[in-house]
């Protein structure tokens, strides 16, 4: 990842755990409603985040996109990770990853409002 101060160790790792949360839950829940299901589903949950990045915040750009439609990706990836484990896991663990997602989110608000300004570069 590129340094910028918008985005910390701490942050990037807990992002990180966010789309692990969003990885297995997500293609879990799809896959209970229609087995197939779970292949699309994690190839959308993981090929998203992988294809479509913002120039200035990822080393490796394969689609540069706009700071806005990054954080609209993001989102739903929280959004995933958020509901997908209250539907297939036990209570106490749905809980424990909606902690790290909600975690995740406060921690990730100066990187998210730096997307959404269009991720400017700044210059020393």
């Amino acid at each position: 990842m590129p340094d910028h101060p918008y985005d910390t160790p701490l942050s990037s790792g807990m992002r990180f755990a966010v789309e692990i949360i969003a990885w297995v839950a997500g293609p879990w829940v799809a896959g209970q409603q229609v087995l197939l299901m779970a292949v699309p589903a994690i190839i959308v949950l993981v090929g998203l985040p992988y294809v479509f990045s913002t120039k200035g915040d990822k080393k490796q750009v394969v689609v540069a996109t706009p700071g806005t439609v990054r954080v609209l990706i993001e989102l739903f990836l929280y959004a995933v990770a958020l509901g997908a484990p209250w539907v297939v896991w036990p209570i106490p663990v749905a809980a424990i990853t909606s902690i790290i997602v909600v975690a995740a989110l406060i921690m990730g608000v100066p990187r998210l409002g730096w997307l959404m300004r269009g991720a400017p570069v700044e210059h020393d």
